[in-house]
């Protein structure tokens, strides 16, 4: 640990900050630590999911709340969760009255790519709009004026939630994981402590152990072991979108329905 980290740590006046992409909501966490940590206010930064890594590698931030896949070198990875895609529509469209879709069933669709798109496709379905819109909440303005759809995770949809629009899981689309980042040269008693506290830990365990990327074996990393690197084939597990509480931040024509949507028995 360099002498400016250590110094950090030992400063009772240090700042932990905290990154985060949008669609993730980590203020169930936020709140524990202010529980935990009085001594150490907590500061939020958001960025945009293309420049997550570079916010950690950078020391802009201590730690942060990602979207994999991301190029780990230098990074200590843990999986956290997987979110359901979705496919947002105009309210009129033959989508909304089923209950969910494949892909093939936008074979027919237009469907907009953002430049800021999180999902990692092999081959986008349908038939791609003209220009890709420079971000999502640029895109699901494009839905509202049916100029297409947009398949996305399912927190993104509700971030940029409209009342003309609706959404649809897309039960075969690639999905996004979210995940916990850091340096692996800067793994603070802070970084420690926050790791512990997304793990559920309570204070009386975390104060003080270290923690071990979760690599499925169950060994949450207490006592004396040392620290390691995440490592890749952890499980992380399922949900249907990102249901933590929000939190208060400071400072930053019709698409055509001719797919064929499973519809409700």
């Amino acid at each position: 640990m360099s002498d400016r980290y250590a110094d950090a740590v030992d400063d009772e006046a240090a700042t932990f900050r905290l990154a985060y992409v949008p669609g993730v909501t980590p203020g169930k966490w936020v709140r524990v630590w202010s529980e935990r940590r009085p001594d150490v206010p907590i500061e939020l930064i958001t960025v945009a999911a293309t420049d997550g890594a570079a916010c950690v590698r950078d020391g802009i931030a201590d730690i942060a709340l990602l979207r994999l896949p991301l190029e780990r070198d230098g990074l200590s990875v843990i999986p956290l969760y997987t979110e359901v895609s979705v496919v947002v529509v105009p309210k009129e469209h033959a989508i909304s009255a089923v209950d969910e879709v494949t892909v093939a069933d936008l074979q027919d669709e237009t469907v907009l790519h953002p430049l800021d798109d999180v999902l990692d496709w092999v081959a986008l379905p349908g038939e791609e709009a003209f220009e890709r819109p420079a971000d999502t909440e640029l895109a699901i303005s494009h839905v509202a004026s049916e100029v297409g759809v947009l398949v996305t995770p399912q927190s993104l949809a509700r971030l940029h939630h409209r009342r003309d629009l609706t959404y649809r899981p897309v039960a075969d689309a690639p999905q996004s994981q979210v995940g916990l980042v850091w340096r692996s040269d800067h793994t603070t008693d802070l970084v420690d402590e926050f790791v512990g506290i997304v793990r559920g830990r309570t204070a009386n365990s975390s104060r003080g152990r270290t923690i071990v990327p979760d690599d499925g074996s169950g060994d949450q990393g207490g006592g004396t072991a040392k620290r390691r690197g995440a490592r890749q084939g952890s499980q992380p597990r399922k949900v249907v979108g990102d249901k933590t509480p929000k939190v208060r931040r400071g400072g930053t024509g019709r698409a055509k329905g001719s797919g064929r949507p499973r519809r409700r028995r």
